[in-house]
């Protein structure tokens, strides 16, 4: 069994792994009872008043407690983050690593006035909105009930989770990721296509971090 594991994780490519990796290990330290998550949000006043700057990073980390919305959550992000990863940004790790950076200053900057204080799922979500948009006449099959056009599916997974939860509030956290996941659409597809021709340092990753990842 750790043979095949191993292999399963190895086939992912390694921003999605690590992000997975270290969402299941948030969640299983939080049921372990080594951190509660009191500890792993996010808040301005806590992160940089209280010096307690781990909370930009853990806020993204933490999918809830070991549940129904957590495998649904973990379940779909990887699924489309994976598949991002393997077709649009293949051999353009510094690229993917951008464009969720980026994502994640603009959750942090919603963060307080939406009362958001896990950014997981809007994270998770950013992904799965760009996949939708880049592959428009992709028919998807959600649980083999229905099947819609894959630009319909980050709303439908909204619908599904507000379901799910019982309450609106509960996804309003994905829906604040679609918008987010909007915006990375509009500048790597529309804008940095249309308005500057190609390059723009909102799509394309600094060659520091490109570097980094080697794909220089």
């Amino acid at each position: 069994m750790p043979v095949g594991i191993e292999a399963w994780l190895a086939q992912i490519p390694p921003i999605t792994r690590t992000w997975l990796a270290l969402a299941v290990l948030t969640s299983l330290a939080v049921q372990c009872q080594l951190v509660t998550p009191l500890q792993l949000y996010f808040s301005f006043k806590s992160a940089f008043t209280n010096a307690q700057p781990w909370r930009i990073f853990t806020t993204f980390f933490y999918f809830g407690s070991l549940s129904l919305d957590f495998i649904f959550h973990l379940f779909f992000f990887m699924r489309y983050s994976r598949m991002l990863e393997e077709s649009s940004f293949a051999n353009r790790k510094a690229d993917y690593f951008w464009l969720l950076l980026l994502s994640s200053v603009m959750l942090l900057a919603l963060s307080p006035l939406f009362n958001l204080p896990f950014l997981s799922s809007s994270l998770a979500f950013v992904p799965i909105y760009l996949w939708s948009r880049r592959h428009p006449s992709t028919p998807i099959s959600l649980f083999g009930l229905i099947t819609i056009s894959a630009p319909y599916l980050p709303l439908a997974l909204v619908a599904f989770s507000w379901v799910l939860n019982g309450t609106w509030k509960a996804a309003a956290s994905d829906l604040i990721g679609c918008a987010v996941g909007h915006v990375g659409w509009f500048m790597r597809d529309v804008w940095a296509r249309e308005m500057v021709g190609g390059y723009s340092p909102l799509s394309d990753a600094p060659d520091r971090l490109k570097r980094l990842f080697g794909d220089l």
